[in-house]
Parts: C-alpha cells; sequence; structure tokens
C-alpha cells in the first residue's frame, strides 16, 4: 500500500520537475542571448569610432580606458598589416624578401657652363649653353633580404639597389646598373660584409633628390666610388648609452677615374687594393640627441708608366644631433692621390714623364632642420682643394658647391622637394667658372 502511495506521488511531482529544468535552460539561453548583444552592441561601436576617424569626424568621449585598449587593437593591426606587406614575397630558399625602392622623377634646369649633364659636378670651361628637362633615370629598385642563422648566432641579410642611370640620355636608352649591394653576417659584436658601396672613410653625405645618380657632393668634398669591398666591424658598448666601433675594409680602388695623358693610358693598372681603417665613438644624449664622431684612412697605390704613386687619406666625419629637429654632419679629409675614390679626376699629373700626387684638402657639411615629420630643411656646403702647385694649366685648383633644398611629405611615402645650388669651379690659368642648378623632384617610395 505505502509503495502505492509513494509511486502516485512521483507521478504527480514529475511534471513539475520538468517543468523547472525547462525554465533554468530557457534562463540560460536567454542569459547568452543577451551577452553575445553586449558583444555586438560593443563591437558596433567600435566600428563606428573607426568610420568616423577615417571620415574626419570626431568620436564620442570615452573612457580613457577603452580608447587606450581601441588603441592599442589598432596599433597591433597596423603592425601585423606592416609585417605581412614587408615579407609578402618569398625566395625560393623559402626566406621573406622585401621589394623597396623609389620611382623619382626630376625636372630640371642648368645655366650655361652645364657640359650637358642633367645635374654638373664641375663647370665646364667651354662655354656651354643653359639646358633643362624630365627623367625618371634616377629611380631605385632594391631587394632587402633576410637569410638563415648561422654558428655563433649569427644572422645573415642583405639588399641590392639598381637604378637606371645606364645608358645615355635618350630616353630610349636607359638601362638598368647596380647601385649598392651587400651580404652581411652580424653577430652580437661583430660584423663580416662583403659589399658594393662608398668608401669606407666616407659613410655619410647630403640629403637630395636632385643628385641620386651619385653622391651629392662629388668632385666637392664626397669620395663617393660605389666599389666591391670586404669589410669588418668590431663594437663595444660603453656604460648604456655610448658605444665605440672600430671598422676595417679592403677596398678595390678604381684607376681609371684619374685622367691620364694618352701616352700613358695603356701603362696602369685599373683596379688596385686599398686599405682602410675607420673609428667611431657615439653617444646617446636626452630628448633624441647624438654625437656621431669617427676618424679613418685610406692607403693605396696607384701603379702607371712604372712608377708607384702613393694615395694617403686621412679622413674625419661626424653627426651632431642636439636636438631630435636638427642636425649637423660632414666629412673632412687631407692627403694625397684621392681621385681613384670617386673625386677630381685628377690624383696624379706627369711632370717630364713621371707622375707625381696631387695634394688635396677637402670636405662638405650640412645642416638639417626638421620642424615637423612631413617637412624638412637642408642646407649643404662642400668643396676640393687641390694644391694649386702640384697641378698643370687647365686642371682645375678648387671645386665648390653651395646649396639646399626643402623636402615635404605629401602623403607618407609621397615627397616634393625643391631644390637650388651653385658650382665654382677654379682652373688653373683660366680662372673662376660657374654653372647654377635648380630641379623640382617628386618621389613615390615603395
Amino acid at each position: 500500500m505505502l509503495s502505492r502511495m509513494l509511486l502516485l506521488v512521483s507521478c504527480a511531482l514529475l511534471p513539475l520537475a520538468a517543468q523547472e529544468q525547462g525554465a533554468s535552460q530557457i534562463k540560460d539561453i536567454l542569459d547568452r542571448l543577451e551577452k553575445l548583444e553586449k558583444e555586438n552592441r560593443v563591437l558596433r561601436d567600435e566600428v563606428a569610432d573607426l568610420r568616423r576617424q577615417v571620415g574626419g569626424e570626431k568620436p564620442p568621449s570615452a573612457p580613457p580606458a577603452e580608447m587606450k585598449q581601441l588603441a592599442e587593437r589598432v596599433e597591433v593591426q597596423e603592425s601585423r598589416t606592416a609585417e605581412l606587406a614587408q615579407t609578402k614575397v618569398e625566395a625560393s630558399s623559402r626566406f621573406p624578401i622585401s621589394i623597396t625602392g623609389m620611382a623619382l622623377f626630376n625636372t630640371f634646369y642648368n645655366t650655361d657652363g652645364n657640359g650637358g649633364s642633367q645635374y654638373p659636378t664641375t663647370a665646364s670651361l667651354l662655354p656651354t649653353p643653359a639646358n633643362g628637362g624630365g627623367s625618371f633615370r634616377q629611380s631605385i629598385v632594391g631587394f632587402r633580404f633576410q637569410g638563415p642563422q648561422i654558428a655563433g648566432g649569427g644572422h645573415v641579410s642583405g639588399s641590392l639597389y639598381t637604378d637606371f642611370w645606364g645608358g645615355t640620355d635618350n630616353s630610349l636608352n636607359h638601362l638598368m646598373r647596380i647601385r649598392t649591394a651587400n651580404i652581411q653576417i652580424d653577430w652580437k659584436r661583430t660584423t663580416l660584409m662583403a659589399a658594393h658601396d662608398k668608401p669606407l672613410i666616407s659613410p655619410r653625405e647630403p640629403n637630395s633628390l636632385a643628385q641620386v645618380a651619385i653622391s651629392p657632393l662629388t668632385g666637392a668634398g664626397n669620395p663617393w666610388l660605389w666599389k666591391p669591398q670586404f669589410r669588418a666591424e668590431q663594437r663595444m658598448a660603453i656604460g648604456e648609452s655610448a658605444g665605440f666601433r672600430a671598422q676595417g675594409a679592403l677596398y678595390m680602388t678604381d684607376e681609371a677615374r684619374v685622367t691620364i695623358p694618352s701616352e700613358y693610358a695603356s701603362s696602369f693598372e685599373a683596379a688596385r687594393p686599398g686599405y682602410q681603417g675607420r673609428f667611431e665613438l657615439w653617444k646617446d644624449g636626452p630628448r633624441g640627441s647624438r654625437m656621431e664622431l669617427a676618424s679613418g684612412f685610406h692607403l693605396s697605390d696607384s701603379h702607371v708608366a712604372g712608377y708607384s704613386v702613393p694615395s694617403r687619406i686621412f679622413s674625419t666625419d661626424w653627426m651632431l644631433k642636439p636636438h631630435s629637429q636638427v642636425d649637423f654632419s660632414g666629412l673632412f679629409f687631407h692627403g694625397q692621390n684621392i681621385a681613384p675614390l670617386g673625386a677630381l679626376r685628377q690624383g696624379y699629373v706627369f711632370v717630364n714623364g713621371v707622375p707625381q700626387a696631387v695634394h688635396t684638402t677637402g670636405g662638405y657639411g650640412q645642416l638639417a632642420w626638421r620642424p615637423t615629420s612631413r617637412l624638412s630643411f637642408h642646407l649643404f656646403a662642400g668643396t676640393q682643394d687641390d694644391r694649386n702647385s702640384d697641378l698643370v694649366p687647365g686642371r682645375i685648383g678648387k671645386n665648390s658647391l653651395f646649396g639646399g633644398n626643402t623636402m615635404y611629405r605629401l602623403a607618407p611615402n609621397v615627397i616634393i622637394s625643391f631644390e637650388g645650388s651653385q658650382i665654382r669651379t677654379n682652373y688653373i690659368g683660366s680662372g673662376l667658372r660657374t654653372v647654377n642648378h635648380y630641379d623640382i623632384a617628386l618621389a613615390y617610395l615603395f
């Protein structure tokens, strides 16, 4: 009897339990829907804020913590996008390659005495008419690559940059050529590099979009010739904000850059090994300030007509940055027979059939001011002053250039530049010649 009563009670309570369980499940579902709706509202608000920012509207005020989190998410997304853009090209060896460069259009005008060049490096001795035009020849295409890790924790990387300055001024005869290139291995304090680059003793150069095919101030204080070389570098920290680095290079000189009388033209060695060293001390300061000061040397010998002509150059270069918006950089050199490094083509002259080295002093300086992230101003001047007593009539005693430019970023990767300069060339026995150069450049960086 008792068991029957318990069975009846259980049957009566079963629907109530089922009803309570169903209500609980419905409540859970409603809670989840409400949570999803809240998350959707947050996402819609973020999307609306981003759309207003893109459209130039001011977003409604929000708690600082939320705005900070949103800014952090945007920054992370931009970083990931930039990283993908840099590594979107892959070599057959599965290591990333990035394509970089600059599409550069120059429109220029030179006064008479330009020698027919787009950007002359000296004023011509003989009169030549004014010239002008436009060109894409100074555009640059480059590749940067990251290689594997090697023994000792070394990392392999490198680059290759080309332009279209080869050939002639004819618009149908622009040829690609190598500008600079390197393959280097970096350890924590040591770097080994095979390169096609400027001389080690002349690592800097002025900022210019008018003269890109060769370094600015070529022949007026900036030895620039890109040549094959092997470099080694050792770094040492001095505290937390200073350091020292010692560099050495075996550099292949270009002896053909010396003007040689025709009777001796077949008697010189076209290339010779040069030994270079550079020693730099640097220090970082407050508010983006920095100081770099270095001394260097170049040693080689030119072989011509059975003689050996010494090339001995000693240099000092610097970069002084008292503030993040201002810096002053430059180079000073002194010695003899500097022509094989890319300077005036008079490293030595023949006197009574004997080659004699031409002693030289020169250098340049640039003052740069960047009032905003988009706008910058650059003033530069340089000179190469060869000793007159070493020269014969018709050679250049002194060649100087004075100029400046302003650059403005129309967009993060689009720059427009206006530049003007004057070259003053003093010829032994013929006096001073001048030429003015004016240039408007538009560059698209990629």
